[in-house]
């Protein structure tokens, strides 16, 4: 398919590249608002404790300061947040837009200060006296569910907010036939998105027209604009949401946060301008945090390794705050667990704790550990069968006589190629050389290690995915091309980047579609006042959802374009007839010859001459579109890194990485090949260095980017990237979206290599992140001998 195209597929340099790396980028601090009052936000000092009482009367009184509002204050300016969807096991929750009663986390917004500049708010903030009462704060998911835990949310009637299962088959009978049961953990600590700009806002309440301009970098203007206006009780035509260049986002620029929502209802209520960014503490403590989840496999498997049935256990650690349903992302891990293996047999049970801190929600690939768990559970089936973790994957894998594959969950796989890209991987990083070149380090007393992680990519959902989970919502996404009497052509979609380089490959998208060069087509994205309603910018779907509408909106504009050529040129119909470059070919014998006719001919029939346009098309050349996906598509991929441990240190140096891909018809490889990088690079950080800590009494110990840690360059290796790109068959020109699988193979496959190289020491990661204070640590405790050594 993709050998027909023109456009999809050119390797263009991202258009926002020039006015971002020459500093002409407009992000929401280079707006001026004349005028504008500023806020800042009283926090809670403690993860748990009642308010008594709030006394703002010294900052009331400091110059400058124009108010200071309370969550009272702010319950009677919005409504408040309620997400009770009808799943079973998932208790409902509600949440007011500041605490009214208590606090549930270190960093929590307690007080919001108004005032005419950022320092005055500030230095008010820090007079505003709050009188707590402490309460024990619940930091850990086995304190969640201890019968005498304190409640998180008083409403609840426990900290089991979510609780779903699901049998299929029979693993019990596996278990009881299995030539071995083999059992594994997995534990991924807490993350947080950091991005390099912190989330911020200018509210600005305009009287006269009673309208709200929001300006805010977010990855889903219309869904936010629909939430702004529900919560203050707005139509949806009194708000509009803009969203200027964003400084990234990774999923922390979804949800309506409270904070927000505080500065747009003190716009109206004080009728003036109002901004507010959030400094970096803030955003590493308050803003949202992700990916706490422990996890355990039981998998009945024969002499050979093939697995019979497989058992999950999934626990979340959700924070203190629903923003989302509970249920949601750890749900998905379940749904895709199987991923690239021939598993019927499964069972898996889900619970999602409440507990004393900053509130979760979706990051780059919220289903990370998914590949992990898999890919752990089969070097764990392995070394447990002293079985070449290959050939367990070989006897295992899906290929391509298995496909169309319906997953236990009901999810349907096609168009993916486990089984090739894992022979691909294998092939590029020669196993058997690696085996030789370990073998005589360890002699040496070095520790080499080699691992491997297939990765099942879920990129875009569908609604028919949202409705079969119970989850209010839609997968749909909705385009508008337009061309202009000059013959330019605009188009707009749902969509709203923050730095992932849609300019690009939407504008190749368009292109492709109506016959014309990417370079004359311009994308407007972010606007809700211009942009068509869709769901946004989130997971992989930007480039099936966001690529796909537009590319079929493009193509219903051709056809109108061929038409209005054909009548020109006095044909019957437009049978043989094609646009390229802009320019009318027809078809004569076997060759496409120029007519002389350019899409500014007919742009300009369509709009200052459209007496003469054929009878049924009326004037102008305006289009619009809105495609649903299917329920899920599917990428795939296989990693594979080589590590070297040192024992002394801990330090852990990444000597190969390389990863075989299948992304489906891509829409620009430059854009592409950055998003793999990009997600690489998340994975890798995270599994590496990144952590949120808390202390037992909920204290966020990790703050500060001296504290949590981000990997640079230097901790990065090369990466090598092998393209084996199957075309889906189901989504407009093949599309099938790829950006998140790249985080999930790099936990997976850095943990797997790690417990490859410690082996001799019997050591096997369970724990992430692995700092070199956690591998040294693994190394004291290890046995002298092959004892297994697990982490704590």
């Amino acid at each position: 398919m993709s050998g027909d195209f023109t456009e999809i597929g050119r390797a263009l340099p991202r258009k926002e590249d020039r006015r971002l790396v020459s500093g002409r980028g407009r992000y929401l601090d280079d707006l001026a608002f004349p005028g504008a009052l500023h806020v800042s936000f009283v926090r809670s000092p403690h993860a748990h404790a009642r308010i008594l009482g709030i006394d703002s009367a010294e900052a009331a009184e400091m110059p400058g300061v124009v108010g200071i509002f309370t969550g009272r204050d702010l319950d009677q300016m919005t409504t408040r947040l309620r997400l009770a969807p009808p799943i079973e096991g998932l208790q409902p929750t509600e949440l007011t837009t500041l605490p009214i009663d208590k606090v549930r986390f270190h960093g929590d917004p307690v007080v919001c200060v108004v005032a005419t500049d950022r320092y005055l708010a500030e230095d008010a903030a820090e007079c505003v006296a709050v009188e707590y009462d402490q309460l024990p704060a619940v930091t850990s998911i086995t304190e969640a569910f201890a019968s005498d835990a304190a409640l998180v949310d008083d409403s609840l009637t426990s900290n089991m907010v979510s609780h779903q299962s699901l049998c299929v088959g029979d693993p019990a009978a596996r278990r009881a036939e299995a030539h071995r049961v083999v059992e594994a953990r997995f534990s991924l600590h807490r993350h947080t998105h950091v991005p390099l700009e912190t989330r911020g806002c200018v509210a600005d309440w305009d009287d006269g027209r009673a309208h709200l301009n929001m300006h805010i970098g977010n990855q889903v203007p219309h869904p936010l604009r629909s939430q702004l206006a529900a919560r203050l009780g707005l139509s949806e035509s009194q708000v509009t949401v803009m969203s200027p260049d964003v400084g990234g986002a990774f999923g922390q620029k979804i949800a309506l946060y409270r904070e927000e929502l505080t500065v747009a209802a003190l716009s109206r209520h004080l009728r003036r301008p109002i901004r507010w960014r959030e400094d970096r503490m803030e955003n590493l403590m308050s803003a949202a945090h992700a990916r706490e989840y422990e996890c355990r496999t039981r998998a009945s498997v024969s002499e050979t390794g093939r697995i019979l049935g497989l058992e999950l256990e999934i626990d979340e650690d959700f924070g203190g705050y629903c923003f989302y349903p509970a249920n949601y992302m750890a749900r998905v891990i379940a749904l895709i667990m199987t991923g690239p293996y021939r598993i019927q047999d499964y069972a898996y049970e889900v619970r999602v704790a409440l507990t004393n801190k900053c509130g979760a929600g979706p990051m780059r690939a919220p289903m990370a550990i998914t590949s992990w768990v898999m890919e752990g559970t089969i070097d764990a089936i392995a070394r447990d069968l002293d079985l070449d973790p290959v050939e367990v994957r070989r006897i295992n894998a899906l290929g391509p006589e298995d496909l169309p594959y319906k997953m236990p969950t009901g999810e349907l796989l096609e168009d993916v190629s486990p089984r090739e890209t894992l022979e691909i991987a294998v092939d590029a990083i020669d196993v058997a050389a690696f085996r030789a070149r370990q073998a005589q380090a360890r002699a040496e007393g070095r520790y080499l290690g080699l691992g491997l992680c297939t990765v099942i990519e879920s990129t875009t959902y569908g609604s028919e995915f949202y409705k079969s989970a119970g989850i209010p919502g839609s997968g749909h996404e909705s385009a508008w091309v337009r061309i202009e009497p000059s013959g330019a052509v605009n188009a707009s979609v749902g969509l709203m980047g923050t730095g992932q380089g849609y300019e690009s490959p939407l504008s190749q998208a368009v292109a492709e579609g109506l016959g014309v060069r990417s370079e004359d087509v311009t994308v407007h994205m972010g606007n809700t006042d211009i942009a068509p309603y869709g769901m946004g910018s989130r997971g992989g779907r930007g480039a099936t959802a966001g690529g796909g509408t537009l590319y079929l909106c493009a193509l219903k504009a051709r056809e109108r374009v061929l038409a209005i050529a054909a009548s020109m040129l006095d044909l019957n119909d437009a049978g043989g007839l094609r646009m390229r470059a802009g320019q009318i070919e027809r078809m004569i014998g076997d060759d496409w010859q120029e007519t002389g006719l350019a899409l500014t001919d007919i742009a300009r029939r369509a709009y200052l001459d459209p007496l003469a346009l054929p009878e049924g098309i009326a004037p102008g050349l305006d289009f619009s579109h809105s495609y649903d996906p299917p329920a899920m598509t599917y990428s795939n991929s296989t990693h594979a890194c080589e590590v070297e441990v040192d024992p002394q240190t801990g330090a852990i140096t990444i000597d190969r990485y390389l990863v075989a891909e299948d992304s489906g018809t891509v829409l620009n490889p430059i854009v592409v090949r950055g998003q793999q990088q990009g997600a690489i690079a998340m994975g890798l950080s995270g599994a590496l260095l990144e952590q949120v800590i808390y202390d037992g009494t909920g204290q966020n110990l990790s703050a500060t980017l001296a504290d949590y840690l981000v990997a640079s360059p230097n901790e990065l290796p090369e990466f090598e990237i092998l393209h084996h790109n199957t075309p889906n068959r189901r989504t407009p020109a093949g599309i099938k979206g790829m950006a998140e699988g790249g985080v999930m193979g790099a936990i997976g496959v850095l943990a797997n290599a790690v417990s490859d190289a410690l082996a001799p020491r019997g050591v096997t990661i369970e724990r992430l992140p692995l700092t070199p204070q956690s591998i040294r640590a693994l190394l004291r405790e290890a046995a002298p001998s092959s004892t297994k050594r697990t982490q704590p």
